[in-house]
């Protein structure tokens, strides 16, 4: 366990300290990637997180969704419980401020989408191997979620340093079908 803080910390630090004028270059070529996917042109409802800091930028994935007339949801953490629920939102006034500095969709005002009901997930995480195992953030929420929906088509949106040859995988980790990065599909 102490190797995920490890290898996270580490990435993290990295993409802190990377230029940021790049990293809206590769945002774009990364995007343009989803965007040629079949999995994108054909999915009615996407889950996305809502990106922060140095996360490849998915407020530009989001309203690319609502411009084509997709079904867009966000994710909601239930600390409680230690799952996840995803929220459709149809403007950033749909979200609110939450845990860690998140933005996570206002229930009172989303309609929570039903078990099978997208079609997408786009995964968050920080580091990943080539098979689509990765490292989040800590809290095991995505791995809960994603054993829950097993036929659902999963990605990343990650920038290739984010790409490493070897990192502890546990039982528990549910990997990706593909990875997207500013120089193609993993």
């Amino acid at each position: 366990m102490d190797e995920k803080k490890s290898l996270r910390a580490s990435v993290l630090s990295s993409l802190e300290n990377s230029n940021h004028d790049d990293l809206k270059i590769k945002d774009r070529q990364i995007r343009n990637n989803l965007f040629s996917l079949s999995e994108w042109k054909k999915a009615g409802t996407v889950g996305v997180t809502i990106s922060r800091g140095t996360e490849v930028d998915t407020k530009a994935v989001i309203e690319e969704g609502w411009r084509m007339g997709k079904t867009m949801a966000a994710p909601k953490c239930e600390p409680g419980t230690r799952s996840l629920h995803f929220y459709v939102i149809e403007s950033y006034d749909d979200l609110e401020d939450s845990y860690y500095g998140l933005k996570e969709p206002d229930p009172g005002r989303c309609r929570k989408l039903e078990p099978g009901e997208s079609d997408l997930c786009i995964v968050p995480g920080v580091v990943f191997s080539r098979e689509g195992y990765r490292v989040g953030y800590g809290g095991g929420y995505y791995d809960r979620y994603l054993a829950a929906n097993p036929g659902l088509f999963t990605c990343s949106l990650l920038y290739s340093d984010q790409l490493k040859e070897n990192i502890p995988v546990e039982e528990h980790d549910q990997p990706v079908k593909i990875m997207i990065t500013e120089n193609g599909v993993v």
